[in-house]
């Protein structure tokens, strides 16, 4: 598997993940209504999102890379 690939899997995996962990600190939230865990829902949606953003950044860099 080249660098490239890794990469990519690696940033679908990391958005997967902190789609996850908002889920997860959301519910918690609905459950306790701490203040912390809409936070960290908010901020992980958020890092969710600019990692989605990043993955096409790198799409559109990496057709020009070979590797």
């Amino acid at each position: 598997m080249s660098l490239k690939y890794f990469h990519l899997v690696f940033i679908v995996l990391s958005t997967v993940l902190s789609f996850g962990f908002a889920a997860w600190s959301w519910q918690n939230y609905q459950a306790g209504y701490q203040t912390v865990d809409l936070v960290l829902a908010i901020a992980a949606g958020l890092i969710g999102l600019g990692l989605i953003v990043y993955g096409f950044f790198f799409l559109k860099k990496a057709k020009r890379i070979i590797m």
